[in-house]
């Protein structure tokens, strides 16, 4: 009779234990909504008279990252955008020139929306993280790697994005532009840094 009884104990103490661990699991893992309205845009480029850049302080980004306890172990989602026409370089007919290239009357921003992500940590408190989505610029979209560096702020609980996107204005049907009837001319290549404190 001792023995049915242990026996028929087992069952139940095994549902117990199984419901703790799930439970444990749950919440030692957690998917956090992080945002910045001040996404910083750079974007540096050749011509035949000099280099230049144009810069922007207005992006949006927003992303949902997944933490095991203090550390960064995932990436769920990214999005952000960028008004063309916050992009200014100091100089009003560069500019000008660069909303037209960019075609900003009809396409207003420049965004990008992740489809996969991977997270690979550094050390204690930095990641490499690989983003792979949609970008759009100028009325093309097509899916590109977006690489970047995330840095724990253990003193606000935020986190630092930096990176480095380097590509060609013509992958995106961009026609860098000219100035002084063609005699200035923009070198095909651009390199896109961007930099953001991510908080919750």
């Amino acid at each position: 009779m001792t023995s049915i009884r242990r026996f028929s104990v087992l069952p139940a103490l095994v549902l117990i234990l199984t419901t703790m661990f799930s439970f444990t699991v749950k919440e030692s893992n957690n998917s956090l909504l992080y945002r910045t309205n001040n996404l910083s845009i750079a974007v540096d480029g050749t011509s035949s008279l000099h280099d230049w850049t144009v810069k922007s302080e207005k992006g949006q980004c927003d992303m949902n990252l997944v933490l095991t306890g203090d550390k960064l172990t995932g990436i769920t989602s990214l999005n952000f955008s960028v008004p063309v026409e916050t992009l200014k370089s100091g100089h009003g007919a560069m500019d000008n020139n660069t909303f037209k290239a960019l075609k900003s009357k009809n396409y207003k921003n420049i965004t990008f929306t992740l489809t996969s992500g991977t997270v690979t940590p550094v050390d204690a408190v930095t990641y490499k993280v690989k983003a792979v989505g949609k970008l759009s610029i100028a009325g093309t979209t097509k899916e590109t790697e977006i690489l970047g560096t995330v840095k724990y702020n253990a003193a606000d609980q935020s986190f630092t994005l930096t990176g480095v996107k380097k590509m060609n204005m013509t992958d995106y049907n961009v026609e860098p532009p000219t100035a002084l009837f063609g005699t200035i001319k923009t070198g095909n290549a651009i390199s896109i840094t961007y930099n953001a404190k991510i908080t919750k």
